[in-house]
């Protein structure tokens, strides 16, 4: 699309512009409207965070690897083990800064549109990369362990409902508090805590769970609903510290 429409009228502030061959549509539009991104630009930024979505999303299926193999070499006994290895995960996406979503959702409060467009866009690519290695790296453990989460959760019960949305807004806050651990600190010691917290205490990671689900070869109806629960589960826990901090503790935004 060419940078002006001949014969478009945009009005502004109260007056009308003819955009003509020295006045663009898109200079018209940044003068009157903030955070108009160029459009030169955002093409290769929803390329770089879908990439970095995907890397993202192998990242903490490596994690969900080291933990299905830990608890099928080793027993259930020994879970806490592939649970605290399961960091390096989010230990890889935190240090490359990759595009993850429980990563990414607390911040949406403190960022313009286009940074809903980043979450939105590195969700998908989480989505990718977990299919990818959840098809290359199988595990008999993920069909008991998925089928256990499908079981769990019977719209007929609304406490079923609420139980595993919570653990999804549980391990949302955990998320929060060790991605910000980092920005603030420049420590990783609150992901090496965050992760085995949430995975000993049984609550729901949404892309971990896609990871698991497709290692189990058990996408259908009852996961995608499953998954989608988690993944606003996810979202709420991650905003829910943000929220406080800017709306109730007066906190100002940060820039990110």
């Amino acid at each position: 699309m060419p940078d002006f429409l001949p014969g478009v009228v945009i009005i502004a502030g109260g007056t009308v512009y003819k955009p003509t061959a020295t006045v663009s549509r898109l200079a018209l539009l940044k003068r009157y409207i903030p955070n108009v991104p160029d459009s030169s630009t955002v093409v290769p930024d929803i390329v770089k965070w879908f990439v970095r979505g995907i890397l993202a999303g192998i990242c903490i299926s490596m994690g969900g690897v080291v933990l299905l193999g830990t608890t099928a070499a080793c027993g259930p006994e020994f879970k806490w083990v592939g649970a605290c290895l399961f960091a390096i995960g989010l230990f890889t996406v935190i240090h490359f800064g990759f595009n993850l979503y429980t990563g990414k959702v607390g911040y949406i409060l403190e960022n313009d549109r286009m940074y809903l467009v980043q979450v939105a866009t590195g969700l998908i690519g989480n989505l990718v990369g977990c299919l990818f290695i959840g098809y290359a790296f199988q595990f008999d453990g993920a069909v008991s362990m998925c089928q256990a989460k499908i079981d769990s959760l019977d719209f007929s019960d609304l406490y079923t409902v609420f139980n595993t949305l919570m653990k999804g807004v549980m391990c949302g806050m955990l998320m929060y508090i060790a991605v910000d651990f980092h920005k603030s600190k420049g420590s990783f010691l609150a992901t090496f805590v965050a992760v085995p917290v949430f995975i000993m205490a049984g609550f729901e990671h949404s892309i971990a769970d896609m990871y698991y689900f497709t290692s189990a070869m058990m996408w259908n109806l009852d996961a995608a609903v499953f998954i989608i629960l988690i993944i606003i589960g996810n979202g709420l826990g991650g905003i829910l510290i943000p929220a406080y901090r800017l709306y109730i503790n007066g906190e100002r935004k940060k820039d990110q």
